[in-house]
């Protein structure tokens, strides 16, 4: 061993060897390091089970619509619901309720306000028809109606809710007629008040042509 060059030391404590150094590796390092990024990614996964489970079951979209292009005072209205299943399995114990039409407003010619299904499959739609007649003229608000139903057999009652036609206007029967009907009576009426200015001349001139077009007879 030469002068000025110092032994290396034995164990595992930190020595120097010609031209560089070293440090000792120490066990379990890099495992506590990554320990952080496990639970994250745990956290992940569990986070991505929970979605993938939520969104099993059923999933029903329901909308509400008027099939009349005018709502007329005294006249049939006639709604329309829909329901589909977009989700992965049947949607089960399906209650369609509305409420919106009071019975001093509107009357019901055929169908129920209230329909239940015992099961609506994936993938599949399902449709109700309500005939109602309004009783009065004047802006109604027509709103949501109510759905609710198993998404899974041993599941919690799922709320939701339809589409809403929204506001819009009664017409009272006098008004629809005056823009909408064929005036036959009005157009009657017309004629015959129109009928002396027309022909009377029509007479005049008619008895003036038969006159100077007769041809004159030649005497023998």
């Amino acid at each position: 061993m030469g002068k000025g060059q110092r032994p290396l030391r034995a164990g595992l404590g930190e020595g120097t060897l010609p031209g560089r150094s070293w440090r000792p590796y120490v066990r379990g390092s890099s495992a506590r390091r990554s320990s952080p990024q496990m639970r994250l990614l745990a956290a992940v996964l569990l986070a991505l089970l929970a979605v993938s489970q939520a969104e099993e079951g059923a999933r029903l979209l329901a909308s509400k619509s008027l099939l009349n292009r005018y709502a007329v005072e005294g006249r049939d209205l006639t709604l329309q619901y829909n329901l589909y299943n977009v989700g992965s399995s049947a949607a089960l114990d399906v209650e369609l309720s509305d409420d919106s039409f009071p019975p001093e407003d509107f009357g019901i010619v055929s169908g129920m306000l209230n329909v239940k299904w015992d099961r609506i499959a994936p993938a599949s739609n399902v449709s109700h028809t309500v005939v109602l007649r309004p009783l009065k003229a004047g802006y109604f608000n027509f709103t949501s109606a109510t759905v609710t139903y198993l998404a899974q057999e041993d599941g919690p009652v799922v709320v939701g809710f339809t589409s809403a036609p929204g506001q819009g206007g009664i017409l009272a029967q006098r008004e629809f007629d005056r823009r909408f009907s064929p005036h036959f009576l009005d157009w009657a009426a017309f004629g015959v008040m129109t009928l002396p200015s027309i022909g009377v001349p029509l007479l005049l001139w008619y008895s003036s042509k038969r006159k100077y077009d007769t041809p004159k007879t030649k005497k023998n």
